[in-house]
């Protein structure tokens, strides 16, 4: 039976469905075919809108299953198309020697989207179309989700995850080409800073290379994490009142006192590109000696983004009393001379930042960064508070209230001078205000109905 439950956690759009009375009362627009072979006769339109009056680039669009008139698709015969994109030509030669028989052909009435279809509570039903697009201000622009037996179109990835036994334990890595993110703790996030556009954690855990002793073009971890709450880290504040000593499943009172007794976690790969990689973490037997807690988090890379999403799930939570919060933090970066907190947004920022230590048994150097930062934001509507807390080797900390459902989520970002992009002070206060506003105010889709093509 197909479930037509909404997936819970991180949605980059909103979605409103709107089932036309009938063909006729849709926009209507030429079918697409592709090549000699591919003519699909099902449809449906969608539109997606840009709220804000600033052009977003590369926007995610999610599209779940449960939200389409018809949804029992095989995974394979899913295509979108851009009606408004112009349409490849036939292929060189050259092109399909290149790459063989998956090359799509000759296009008629759009453009094909990249795409990836997931399924994220791995029930073996997919859940989500996963696309991206640019959108003028304000603009609302249609595709179509295409359904017929398709072979053509092959990808590159953008982004990769994976977990692995790196360092003799066991190490979820998820990335972008433009910045890495690994659980060496299993709450606190590592950050790898990228050189080039290029993914690099592959090389990383095959070799089992020290993220600090990776060749310099893939780049280097940036920063120490130790009992902080690294690049991003998650917490409960069973007393609200007091934020300088949040309860950390990694630092309970049985910590380090075998697996019976400390907490425990279990590790899997959700999904792994080409346009977004996610992997899963859960959390059981959490006693903090006062509560006892469970709980789900995915983190995703999405392509070209330089942050990581986490998505929180509570299973159990059994606080001492009933107004403990939840709370979200990064680490006081390591030399910081700047921090900034607005609007649920928290930016550390170090110069001269010693990103390695230097290694006695070999007489390496400390590899000294000129400018490092990083942020952490909470959407509006979870009315985080914030606060610079002392303990855990200082940090910046958000609490929320707890929630109805039990469940939040935060975007954590990392950047420095060495990489392409949001290298400096300026270009990163500025793209965090970017994204910040793009992930409180993300597209929304409208989903129209079935159309099937007349004979």
């Amino acid at each position: 039976m197909i479930k037509n439950d909404i997936n819970k956690g991180f949605k980059p759009v909103l979605f409103v469905l709107l089932f036309a009375a009938s063909a006729q009362a849709q926009v209507q627009t030429g079918w697409y075919s592709e090549g000699k072979d591919y003519n699909p006769s099902r449809r449906i339109r969608i539109t997606v809108t840009n709220p804000l009056n600033i052009p977003v680039k590369g926007s995610p669009v999610v599209v779940p299953r449960s939200s389409l008139p018809f949804q029992n698709i095989p995974e394979r015969w899913i295509g979108v198309v851009d009606p408004s994109l112009p349409s490849d030509p036939e292929p060189t030669v050259a092109q399909l020697k290149a790459m063989g028989g998956y090359v799509r052909r000759k296009e008629i009435n759009g453009h094909y989207v990249e795409l990836q279809v997931d399924d994220k509570d791995t029930d073996g039903i997919w859940d989500e179309i996963f696309f991206m697009t640019d959108l003028a201000p304000k603009e609302s622009r249609n595709f179509y989700i295409y359904i017929d037996a398709y072979e053509r179109g092959l990808y590159e990835h953008q982004v990769h995850a994976s977990l692995s036994n790196y360092g003799r334990h066991t190490v979820p890595l998820w990335e972008s080409k433009d910045m890495g993110w690994k659980l060496w703790y299993p709450h606190d996030v590592d950050l790898h800073g990228k050189r080039a556009p290029m993914l690099t954690a592959y090389y990383e855990y095959s070799t089992n290379k020290s993220g600090y002793y990776m060749p310099w073009e893939m780049g280097t971890d940036i920063m120490t994490v130790a009992n902080t709450f690294g690049a991003g880290g998650m917490c409960i504040f069973e007393n609200p009142a007091d934020m300088e000593s949040p309860t950390r499943a990694y630092h309970s009172p049985f910590k380090n006192k075998g697996p019976f007794d400390d907490t425990r976690y279990a590790f899997s790969q959700v999904y792994n590109g080409p346009l977004r990689s996610m992997i899963k973490v859960t959390t059981t037997n959490w006693n903090s000696g006062k509560g006892f807690y469970e709980v789900e988090q995915y983190y995703t890379a999405i392509a070209n983004k330089s942050w990581s999403i986490v998505e929180t799930k509570f299973t159990k939570f059994l606080p001492p009393s009933a107004n403990a919060d939840f709370g979200a933090g990064i680490r006081k970066i390591m030399n910081e001379y700047k921090a900034i907190n607005k609007n649920g947004i928290a930016i550390s920022m170090g110069k001269d930042v010693d990103a390695r230590i230097p290694d006695e048994d070999i007489g390496d150097e400390v590899l000294r960064v000129p400018w490092q930062a990083l942020g952490l934001v909470v959407k509006d509507k979870f009315k985080a508070e914030y606060k610079a807390i002392k303990n855990y080797g200082e940090n910046h900390v958000f609490k929320i209230p707890a929630t109805s459902d039990l469940a939040y989520e935060y975007m954590i970002v990392g950047a420095w001078s060495f990489g392409q992009v949001n290298n400096n002070e300026k270009d990163f206060v500025k793209y965090m205000d970017d994204e910040a506003l793009k992930y409180n105010n993300q597209p929304v889709v409208t989903v129209h109905s079935y159309e099937v093509k007349n004979k």
